[in-house]
């Protein structure tokens, strides 16, 4: 769709509902990449150089997530057993 006033007429307008990103490798040129990936499956795709980005994205849950297992049942049962009785007795203590 092109412009029809201002600055922007004539120009291409995009169609916010039709609006992607995408992740391209450093090591990969854009143009090449979005000739080879996008332009196959959405032939009337074109790029706004004024909103691409250079950047890194770091999945820190990846690299530095450590993964420690659950307590076990008879463990969590005996302390929900101690909160209850210590939830008692400070009830039985109000009541005197």
């Amino acid at each position: 769709m092109l412009g029809q006033k201002g600055k922007q007429k004539g120009k291409p307008q995009a169609d916010s509902s039709l609006r992607d990103t995408e992740n391209v490798p450093l090591t990969e040129d854009v143009q090449a990449y979005f000739e080879r990936e996008v332009l196959p499956h959405a032939p009337d795709a074109w790029i706004d150089h004024d909103k691409t980005k250079v950047g890194y994205e770091i999945p820190f849950n990846r690299h530095f997530y450590v993964f420690e297992p659950p307590r076990s049942l008879q463990e969590i049962d005996e302390d929900l057993k101690a909160v209850s009785a210590n939830i008692m007795a400070m009830l039985g203590e109000l009541a005197e």
